[in-house]
């Protein structure tokens, strides 16, 4: 009997130790595999927006090609006068009325919205939305960082970091030029 708790407390103690350790080794993974998150979120918008971009500048040179074939068209009927019958002239302006059309046609066929301001506007949306998933992975990656440090850092992890882990504590993101905008700097260290 007197042998039996001195053997319980050794076996809590190693428990508690182990926990410690697991726990340790629990949230080093997190922080991991938050910035893991971090790096997908960034390359999925490094992959989306030249797809987008690319898209755009198709519209935008449709479009413009649209644009310039109805300057050339008004060019032309500016050119048709009552008062003069010019065949010529006539017929250049209704070849560049059925080109004019066709495209036209081809367009509501093929893109029955094509707006280059609202394509513009779908992208920065999706910039945007990309962006903010890139900060949302970021405080969540500096939240499992902290809890990591707070593993590593408070007693009795401390003692069982020192022993067996031996990690280090982790820095969490940050941003040098959005930094640069504040006058203020906490003194933590």
């Amino acid at each position: 009997m007197e042998l039996l708790i001195p053997l319980a407390i050794v076996v809590l103690v190693i428990t508690v130790g182990v926990a410690i350790h697991n726990g340790i080794i629990s949230r080093m993974n997190a922080v991991a595999r938050a910035w893991a998150d971090v790096v997908v979120q960034e390359r999925q918008k490094n992959n989306i927006i030249p797809n987008l971009e690319k898209v755009v500048e198709q519209y935008r040179q449709h479009e413009a090609s649209l644009f310039e074939k109805i300057t050339e068209l008004r060019s032309s009927l500016k050119q048709l006068n009552t008062d003069n019958v010019d065949l010529k002239t006539l017929a250049d302006t209704q070849a560049k009325t059925t080109m004019l059309l066709n495209g036209l046609y081809a367009v509501a066929e093929n893109y029955p919205d094509l707006k280059a301001s609202q394509v513009f506007n779908n992208l920065m949306a999706e910039i945007t939305e990309q962006q903010e998933n890139i900060g949302a992975a970021i405080r969540i990656f500096n939240q499992n960082v902290e809890a990591f440090n707070n593993g590593i850092e408070v007693f009795p992890n401390s003692m069982i970091n020192s022993w067996f882990n031996k990690k280090r504590k982790l820095q969490t993101f940050s941003d040098s030029v959005a930094q640069g905008g504040f006058e203020y700097t906490p003194d933590i260290h």
